[in-house]
């Protein structure tokens, strides 16, 4: 059989031991004293260190005192004395010195060499920049500043481009109309390698009038005797140059010729003005350069 265990008489008998009651109180007094002050105090310091970080109010102890730290510093020498600049050309002085964030006397090692770079690079000429803190008192800084390459016209508008491609902000078209004028969607981007076919044939150069972004495909060159040169996707180097070949063995150019198109690789097509008559030797349909 099994045992039975009287548990209503194990009960009775410890409710008729009180000192054995006082010792498990005493107990768990001290068993509370000991964990329970620990958590609270926890809890408290991680309640306070919550709010002081939410606040903000551990962000500006901080920076009260780094700020002290670099005070300090510039009571000993280390402050700005000077700022020097290379490669500084179409940036404004006023510009370099508000993105930089230093005057005379301010910290030296208060200036974060790296934010000063950012803001720089955000000014429109410049391409590049180099941030140096050289102890004790001078801040170095070196530019690389954006070329103009071309003025492109996109639905009227004119705006100054950088040899990579994007429009300088603040830059006045009128200021760089020597430059070569680019026009329709998609030019920008294609602009760079176009220029350097034309470069090819020095004395073609001067004649160029304007570059036409064809459905965002290949380009028509307007000479400024009004003749539209058709270039083809590919290979435009070639083109360009077989009209330069054409011009000096035939003189098509100071002809009444409208367009000449190059788009074909093994023909050269030329359309004459409305009434002009070819002469013998002007090239035409099928013939090469």
């Amino acid at each position: 059989m099994q045992r039975l265990i009287p548990i209503l008489r194990s009960a009775r008998a410890a409710r008729a031991n009180p000192r054995r009651r006082q010792q498990k109180r005493a107990l768990l007094r001290r068993w509370a004293w000991r964990v329970g002050v620990p958590v609270l105090a926890l809890g408290v310091v991680t309640g306070a260190g919550l709010w002081a970080l939410q606040s903000g109010w551990l962000g500006r102890q901080g920076e009260r005192l780094l700020h002290g730290v670099h005070s300090a510093t510039a009571d000993l020498g280390l402050a700005v004395g000077d700022v020097l600049v290379e490669g500084r050309n179409r940036t404004g002085r006023a510009d370099v010195l508000a993105a930089l964030g230093v005057g005379r006397g301010t910290p030296i090692l208060a200036l974060d060499a790296a934010d000063a770079r950012d803001r720089l690079e955000a000014l429109p000429w410049v391409g590049s920049a180099v941030v140096e803190r050289r102890l004790p008192d001078i801040v170095y800084v070196r530019l690389a500043e954006r070329e103009p390459m071309a003025i492109w016209q996109l639905r009227g508008r004119l705006q100054v481009i950088g040899r990579d491609g994007m429009a300088i902000r603040g830059a006045e078209p009128g200021r760089f109309s020597h430059l070569p004028l680019v026009v329709g969607p998609g030019a920008p981007e294609h602009t760079r390698r176009l220029l350097a076919a034309l470069r090819a044939e020095p004395e073609m150069a001067p004649r160029v009038e304007a570059a036409v972004r064809v459905g965002e495909r290949r380009w028509n060159i307007r000479l400024k005797n009004g003749v539209d040169v058709q270039l083809p996707e590919e290979n435009i180097t070639g083109a360009w140059s077989q009209l330069a070949r054409l011009e000096r063995r035939h003189r098509v150019l100071q002809r009444d010729v409208r367009v000449i198109d190059l788009r074909l690789p093994d023909r050269m097509v030329v359309r004459m003005a409305p009434g002009a008559k070819p002469s013998e030797d002007t090239p035409g349909r099928g013939e090469s350069a």
